[in-house]
């Protein structure tokens, strides 16, 4: 072995080491390159997510595609610095990039409802939606792949964007106002007009319901000894739960008031007898 090295020309242990101390630079440089992107995305990330100025519902979106495009950029030139051609990388990419699309169908469907969420906006961060079965819930942020929701009780839910795009949505949150329906049993035995006009006076005497549309009170059914009335009347979104409460616990008193008692179900029963005949 030492035979063998010592027949080796010195400017081949000068070219080898140049070699060796280019790569390295290479490397290092690559490196570099690889730290400075990955902190400009965490800077960018940052800067973006604290904006005001964009609207809440696309600061999620704006934010990861900015810190993705700066680690995409900064890896291809890493792998640039260190020798390998730009268009190969782009071309595995790009095949990659076909493979992954046809094993995960159903991620990109995600991604497509997740960008015509964006743009078509049938909800905004905030608003209470339902999305049929049990996705009910407000609106916390939405991603490329899935919207997250906090549930009535407090729960976090995750759920997947193609299920809000390809099904029925309603939105609790986005119309200013709202109608409030509530019923209200009394007896048959009382004075139904007597207990209309109650019910009218009282919420009429409530400032969280509007004008216009007018408040109304109404005969909606008969059942078995009951008067079956609806209270209906307007109200702000934003007022309408605690008005609605407020009303369930007056609703009992005024009609006390009007001397109109509790309804009870009562029903008649008839026994026909036969005789019989020999």
């Amino acid at each position: 072995m030492q035979s063998l090295l010592a027949h080796i020309h010195p400017s081949n242990w000068s070219f080898l080491w140049n070699a060796l101390s280019d790569f390295a630079l290479r490397l290092a440089a690559a490196g570099a390159i690889l730290w400075i992107g990955w902190w400009i995305a965490r800077r960018a990330g940052r800067w973006l997510a604290a904006q005001t100025s964009i609207e809440p519902t696309l600061r999620p979106i704006a934010r990861d595609s900015a810190v993705w495009t700066v680690r995409i950029i900064a890896l291809i030139g890493a792998l640039s610095q260190i020798g390998i051609q730009t268009a190969s990388i782009v071309a595995v990419l790009g095949a990659a990039g076909l493979a992954i699309g046809l094993a995960l169908q159903g991620t990109l469907q995600n991604i497509a409802a997740g960008i015509m969420l964006l743009l078509l906006r049938p909800f905004k961060v905030g608003d209470f939606i339902d999305g049929g079965g049990n996705v009910t819930g407000t609106v916390e942020e939405i991603n490329l792949f899935t919207t997250r929701l906090t549930k009535p009780d407090g729960i976090c839910e995750f759920v997947p964007n193609s299920a809000l795009w390809s099904n029925s949505l309603r939105n609790y949150s986005r119309n200013p106002t709202r109608r409030l329906d509530l019923e209200v049993e009394v007896s048959v035995r009382d004075d139904v007009n007597r207990a209309i006009d109650a019910l009218l006076a009282l919420v009429e005497s409530d400032a969280r319901v509007l004008r216009s549309p007018a408040p109304q009170v109404m005969v909606n059914r008969f059942d078995d000894s009951t008067a079956v009335l609806n209270v209906r009347v307007w109200s702000n979104t934003s007022a309408f739960w605690d008005l609605r409460w407020a009303l369930s616990r007056q609703v009992r008193q005024t009609l006390n008031d009007a001397q109109c008692s509790l309804p009870l179900r009562t029903r008649e029963l008839h026994i026909v007898q036969t005789q019989q005949t020999n």
